[in-house]
């Protein structure tokens, strides 16, 4: 129990600091592409989700690992998952910005965490009746990950869908390049030059800006201690959460964020009298009929926090900062739908999008569309005004 503990508070600060470094928001990933065809942050999401796939695959094949988590499949990943993205794009951090902005000072992410919890309570609440009403009639299939339904070994599979991964992104960015040059829309599928070398100017960016991205860690190497201090490139952090990530999956199971973080809201709310055993979604399901207490997975989203703080305490970038009066309602708001949203999908950006499609789960592939097309609609409405790139 005591080395358990330990894989939890070293993968808890390692995610803390690699979040905060490199600055690893998956709100900034898609908002800031669809509004502004910024791929910075996008490119690091990748990098992390294809790496950890890969790695993960090659885990479960030679049986490195603790178990996968794969829920039940249909309509409730899109529902809830774009209720999730809605959410998480209206409070101006995904669920892991959400920790790691905390970690930094940052007051608002404090009050968004609060309402998430009051989410999660609000969902607790009302899950008998959302199980008869919501989930049972929703629901297609039972859930799998693709490593375990296919005899090509599971290395293999990760790569393949990593490739194909990249390579559908390499068609998206290059598309848009492509047509500029023939000078023609960009938004208008059509079969014409510019649609076939769309894939190879794609990936001719991609092999720029990775020549880029090595020169410049060639130089960060030189000078560690001065690096250490200067915001990271996403693709830098994506490495080491990376590696955390591969620790916790040989060691205890996938990472997830707003499971743990709805078992402190039953668990902090029984320390002041609540029965949080007593419900249903509480007592069965997430603390598993074991009592309402303090799990491995709590232990290491608090350190997820602490590890954001270090990093921002000796980057200099951490301080106590007030929300102003205006964005109240986005942490309240946002807070509310990312909790709600979360436990109707199941799963949230962490547990749907990177682990999720990382570990090939059915369920996540589906939430992962609806949580990209609620922040997809909710960047449109932010950006109705001056209108978006995408």
């Amino acid at each position: 129990m005591v080395a358990t503990l330990l894989v939890a508070a070293v993968v808890g600060l390692a995610l803390g600091a690699f979040l905060q470094k490199g600055r690893f928001c998956f709100v900034n990933a898609f908002r800031d592409f669809f509004a502004y065809k910024d791929s910075r942050v996008t490119k690091g999401v990748l990098a992390a989700t294809f790496l950890t796939m890969i790695f993960w695959g090659i885990a479960y094949q030679f049986g490195y690992y603790q178990g996968f988590w794969t829920p039940n499949w249909g309509l409730t990943g899109l529902v809830g998952g774009f209720i999730f993205g809605v959410g998480m794009t209206y409070a101006g951090g995904c669920a892991s910005g959400t920790l790691y902005r905390a970690g930094e000072g940052y007051l608002q992410f404090w009050l968004t965490l609060l309402f998430m919890g009051v989410g999660y309570a609000g969902f607790t609440v009302a899950f008998p009746t959302l199980e008869r009403t919501y989930f049972e009639p929703l629901t297609v299939g039972e859930g799998a990950s693709l490593f375990t339904v296919t005899s090509v070994p599971a290395g293999l599979v990760g790569l393949a869908v990593a490739l194909a991964g990249l390579l559908v992104y390499a068609t998206l960015t290059g598309r848009a390049s492509t047509a500029t040059d023939f000078g023609e829309r960009a938004d208008v599928a059509q079969l014409t030059p510019a649609a076939f070398l769309a894939p190879v100017a794609g990936l001719r960016g991609f092999a720029r800006g990775t020549n880029a991205y090595f020169r410049g860690l060639v130089r960060a190497w030189r000078h560690p201690i001065a690096a250490s201090k200067q915001p990271w490139d996403p693709r830098t952090a994506a490495l080491g959460i990376t590696a955390a990530a591969v620790l916790w999956f040989t060691q205890v199971s996938i990472v997830g964020v707003t499971g743990p973080e709805a078992r402190w809201t039953g668990y902090l709310l029984s320390q002041v009298g609540v029965d949080a055993g007593s419900f249903e979604y509480w007592g069965s399901i997430l603390f598993q009929g074991q009592g309402v207490g303090v799990t491995v997975d709590m232990v290491m989203i608090a350190f997820v926090i602490v590890g954001a703080f270090l990093a921002a305490l000796w980057s200099g970038d951490f301080a106590l900062r007030v929300p102003k009066r205006r964005r109240l309602p986005n942490a309240v708001v946002g807070g509310l739908m990312m909790g709600a949203g979360s436990r109707l999908a199941p799963g949230c950006n962490i547990g749907n999008i990177y682990s999720g499609i990382a570990e090939l789960s059915i369920h996540s592939f589906i939430a992962a569309v609806g949580i990209v097309a609620g922040v997809y609609v909710m960047t449109h409405w932010i950006y109705r005004e001056v209108g978006c790139a995408i």
